[in-house]
C-alpha cells in the first residue's frame, strides 16, 4: 500500500512509532500467564536446500537463454538470498553475483569478507575478491571476459543501485544493460512447494499470536502495548517479527496511521497489520475489530469490506489478469456507494500485493495490471474502506494460487464480533 512498505515504516518510525518490531520500545510490557512460554510453531520448518537454490539458478539461465541475455547481475538483498542463499547486506561496498547464461556463477565481494560469504552461500559459485583500492566493478568485466564474452546484453535485477550497474557500464562498455526483470520475476513469481511450506508456517505462527493477545487487550492500553505483546508472541512462537503496526480509533482511517497518539477505550476500532519471517518468508496479516460493542456504522462498515475479501476470492482464477481482482472489488465498493476509484471514503490503496520473501513482490492486484494469475502465485487480499477523520477497515489474509484456483494461508475473518476463528 504506498511507495513504503510496511518493513520500512518499521524503520524509519512510521505511524508515531506504532509498528514495534524486533529490538522496539513499547511504553510497557505486560506479564505473561504465569511465565509460560509459547510453542515455537517454527522450530521444524526446513530452510531452502542447496538443490533448490541450484534448481533456481538453473530456470534462470533457461530463461537468459530464450531472451539472448548473456548474464544477469544480483547485489545484496532478497533476490541475491533468493538464487545463492548468500545472507548479506547493502552498503558502500559491492558484494554481488554474475549468473553467466550458462556455467558456474560469480561471486565478486571485498577480500576481508570472503571468510563470511563461503560460511553463508549455499549455491556452488565462485568466489573473487578486490582490494580496498581496487574497481569491484573491473572483476565483473573479468568474469563476463572469462565466461567467453565480448558484447552482448547484461541483465541487471531490477532493484540493484544506480552506482552499482553505473560502475558495470564504464567497466564493460561493449555490453548492453537490460532489464533483469523478465529473467528474476520469471522464477521468484511461481513458489515451489517448499516456500510455500514456510509461508505457510510463517502464517500460523501471526495467527496465533493475534490469537494470543486477543483476549489481553486492555482499556487504556497505547498502540506500543499492543504492538509489543504482538511482537514478544511472534518471537515466543518462532517468527522473526517484519512488523506489528496498530492503529487505534481514528488511526485507522489512515492505511499507515497518523502521529497522534491514541489508546483503546470503549467503542475503540483496532486495526493491526503484522508479519513476521520464517527462513526468510513472510506472513501478512491485518484484522480490525472493535473493543467493546460495534455501532451499526462500524459493523456496515465491517461487512462491506468482508464482502469484498470474499469477492477477491471468487474473482482469482488461473487465467485471469491480476488486475481484475481489484477491479472487482472496487466496482462493488462504489455500488455500495464508497469510491469512486480510490478515493475515500472507500479503497484507497491496491487490493494486494505480491509476496514471498520480500512483504511486498511483483506483481499486485491492482487496476491495470494484466499479468496473468498462474500456479505458485502468492498475494496478500487486503481490501479496506477508510473513512477520514472517522475510522478504517482492513482485512488482509494471503493466498497463492493453485490450478484448482486460490488456496488461503489463514482462514478470513469470521466476523466483527468473533475477529478469530
Amino acid at each position: 500500500m504506498g511507495m513504503l512498505t510496511k518493513r520500512d515504516l518499521l524503520k524509519v518510525g512510521g505511524a508515531a512509532g506504532l509498528m514495534i518490531g524486533a529490538g522496539g520500545v513499547a511504553a510497557r510490557a505486560q506479564p505473561s500467564d504465569g511465565g509460560a512460554a509459547l510453542p515455537n510453531l517454527a522450530a521444524d520448518a526446513e530452510p531452502i536446500s542447496k538443490a533448490e537454490h541450484e534448481t533456481r539458478i538453473a530456470k534462470a539461465q533457461r530463461l537468459m537463454q530464450a531472451q539472448d541475455i548473456h548474464a544477469l547481475v544480483i547485489e545484496a538483498g532478497s533476490a541475491l538470498v533468493y538464487f545463492t542463499g548468500l545472507q548479506w547486506w547493502r552498503s558502500e561496498r559491492f558484494t554481488g553475483v554474475v549468473i553467466p547464461q550458462e556455467g558456474t556463477p560469480v561471486v565478486i565481494t571485498p577480500y576481508f569478507e570472503e571468510p563470511s560469504i563461503r560460511e553463508t552461500v549455499k549455491a556452488d559459485v565462485e568466489v573473487r575478491t578486490w582490494h580496498e583500492n581496487e574497481n569491484p566493478f573491473a572483476l565483473v568485466a573479468g568474469a563476463l571476459s572469462d565466461f567467453g564474452l565480448d558484447g552482448g546484453k547484461i541483465a541487471i535485477e531490477e532493484t540493484v543501485r544506480h552506482f552499482v550497474s553505473n560502475g558495470i557500464v564504464r567497466a564493460a562498455p561493449a555490453f548492453d544493460l537490460v532489464s533483469g526483470m523478465s529473467v528474476t520475476r520469471g522464477v521468484r513469481m511461481y513458489k515451489s512447494p517448499a516456500e510455500i511450506a514456510l509461508m505457510q508456517t510463517g502464517n500460523d505462527v501471526t495467527l496465533a499470536a493475534y490469537r494470543h493477545i486477543y483476549p489481553r487487550v486492555e482499556l487504556g492500553m497505547s498502540q506500543g502495548d499492543i504492538a509489543a505483546m504482538m511482537s514478544e508472541a511472534t518471537r515466543q512462537l518462532g517468527g522473526n517479527v517484519e512488523f506489528s503496526m496498530v492503529l487505534l480509533n481514528e488511526a485507522s482511517a489512515y492505511p499507515h496511521g497518523t502521529r497522534s497518539p491514541q489508546t483503546v477505550r470503549e467503542g475503540s476500532v483496532i486495526l493491526m497489520d503484522c508479519g513476521c519471517g520464517v527462513h526468510d518468508y513472510e506472513s501478512d496479516i491485518s484484522r480490525t475489530w472493535v473493543f467493546g460493542e460495534p455501532t451499526a456504522k462500524q459493523r456496515e462498515v465491517w461487512n462491506t469490506v468482508k464482502e469484498g475479501q470474499e469477492l477477491a476470492l471468487e474473482t482469482a482464477k488461473v487465467g485471469v489478469r491480476a488486475g481484475l481482482v481489484d477491479e472487482t472489488v472496487r466496482a462493488f465498493y462504489e455500488a455500495q456507494g464508497y469510491g469512486p476509484g480510490y478515493r475515500t471514503p472507500g479503497l484507497s490503496h491496491r487490493l494486494g500485493h505480491g509476496i514471498g520473501m520480500d512483504g511486498h513482490e511483483p506483481v499486485n492486484f491492482v487496476e491495470g495490471e494484466d499479468t496473468l494469475l498462474a500456479p505458485g502465485m502468492c498475494f496478500s487480499n487486503e481490501p479496506g474502506i477508510y473513512i477520514f477523520g472517522e475510522f478504517g477497515v482492513r482485512l488482509e489474509d494471503c493466498l497463492y494460487m493453485t490450478e484448482e484456483g486460490p488456496e488461503l494461508f489463514s482462514p478470513l475473518s469470521p466476523s466483527i464480533d468473533q475477529p478469530f476463528a
